[in-house]
């Protein structure tokens, strides 16, 4: 069977810089394994996706797969996977098998995965330092555990046995927080793709229609488009059911005067991208809906102008807050002054959730928020310093329930706008606005 080619050096270039690491404490071994293939019922599994670590190392996609970083006195990567199986193969797909796998994913060895726990022994004598997950549990801790004891077993005190236990994943994380140029390249696909569907959504909306009826059309459109899966469950949301944050699409029936907010979007060779849009079911917004609906536009705007090269993660939120507090007290929905606001927090009634989240082959991708190793008052770490390459989320909203001191015009109106930003040297360039953003904008194109 002939297979696409695979672009090595990516994942080659990362497995050195792990190595790179590695070195500096000293070396030693590094074992990481893919996620398990999960049970949905009796002998139905749940779609398969892989660990994102360990595809961030090794572009390999299937399952029942470990990967051994040694750096020291030898260097080498080494991948463990299933064997070519015939008989397996009708049923379920083509496997790659250890041999091809070495030359198409630039691995020093590769062997079946069933030879782990025979050659895993003999690779831990003699490194000094184990980097693997701490308090690993499932496969991965098993294995590990009777590895070290095989190897105990086989040192008989002529060798050593690493003496120290280093978890790779903060390091990892680190990495992917800047976006190599091939993972730009394919969020920028995964955000067309998420944007069209955003935009078909405007383009089929009517009065009712169901909600799971629109996330159908989302996902027929990442499908369309290659996109091999959502990259989260999509969010579809009709009135008040806006207000509830993580609403899971649902059979409520859109209604003539409601809004419609959706928070989706795809997974494209294992990188996310994330969108929201919220717009009238009946293609104009009313007047109580813009006030709100522009408030958030015009944070999104403030938070942008925020995020830059050397400027803090949290210079974004603290922006969008002041524009969103200074609304809610501007409409009523607030009293008092704008400071006062801030300082109480009171606006927290309206908007409850952080400005972004750092995005790549997780929606809620890995990276600390804060400086890594540094120290701030009463322990509290200094936020991290934005770099070009970063990607991250800006989704300011606002949620407004009914209740006897809210405006009733505002009641049961839950509004987020939602867009994917890559910080470069100028600023940040919002790689989703291919599909509107602004309040005309949108009622234009659903009058296509």
């Amino acid at each position: 069977m002939s297979l696409p080619p695979v672009d090595l050096t990516p994942h080659i270039e990362r497995r050195q810089r792990l190595q790179d690491y590695m070195r500096s404490l000293g070396g030693g071994i590094a074992v990481l394994s893919t996620a398990p293939e999960t049970v949905r019922s009796r002998d139905s599994e749940f779609p398969y996706r892989f660990d994102s670590d360990f595809f961030y190392l090794t572009g390999f996609t299937e399952p029942e797969a470990w990967l051994v970083v040694l750096a020291g006195e030898r260097e080498a990567s080494i991948l463990f996977c299933r064997e070519r199986h015939e008989e397996q193969e009708t049923w379920t797909g083509h496997r790659c098998g250890p041999d091809a796998a070495a030359a198409r994913f630039g691995f020093d060895e590769a062997y079946a995965v069933e030879r782990l726990d025979d050659l895993l022994p003999a690779l831990l004598l003699n490194q000094p330092t184990l980097f693997a997950p701490l308090q690993a549990g499932g496969a991965l801790g098993e294995r590990l555990a009777r590895a070290q004891e095989t190897a105990r077993q086989q040192a008989r005190g002529q060798h050593q046995l690493p003496t120290r236990q280093r978890d790779p994943r903060p390091q990892l994380a680190d990495m992917r927080l800047v976006k190599d140029a091939t993972e730009i390249a394919l969020m920028r696909r995964a955000a067309r793709i998420s944007a069209g569907a955003h935009a078909r959504a405007m383009r089929h909306v009517r009065p009712g229609m169901h909600e799971y009826e629109i996330e159908a059309e989302l996902l027929h459109e990442f499908r369309r488009h290659g996109a091999q899966s959502v990259a989260y469950n999509s969010i579809v949301a009709a009135g008040a059911n806006a207000c509830t944050l993580h609403y899971p699409a649902g059979d409520a029936v859109l209604r003539d005067g409601q809004l419609l907010l959706i928070d989706a979007g795809c997974e494209y060779d294992g990188y996310a991208a994330d969108i929201t849009r919220t717009f009238p079911v009946n293609g104009r917004y009313t007047g109580p809906q813009r006030a709100l609906y522009d408030l958030t536009v015009a944070a999104q705007d403030a938070a942008c102008a925020a995020i830059r090269p050397g400027a803090s993660f949290n210079d974004g939120h603290e922006a969008a807050v002041r524009v969103l507090a200074q609304g809610m007290i501007d409409e009523g929905l607030l009293q008092g002054s704008l400071d006062g606001v801030l300082e109480s927090k009171s606006y927290s009634r309206f908007y409850m959730h952080r400005t972004g989240h750092w995005l790549g082959l997780d929606v809620h991708d890995v990276g600390d928020y804060r400086q890594p190793d540094s120290t701030g008052i009463e322990g509290e770490r200094p936020w991290r310093t934005l770099e070009r390459g970063m990607i991250l989320t800006v989704e300011p909203g606002i949620y407004v329930r009914g209740a006897a001191d809210v405006p009733e015009a505002f009641w049961d109106i839950g509004i987020r706008t939602e867009d994917d930003a890559l910080v470069t040297d100028e600023g940040c360039e919002l790689i989703t606005r291919g599909v509107p953003v602004h309040a005309t904008e949108i009622e234009a194109l659903m009058r296509e």
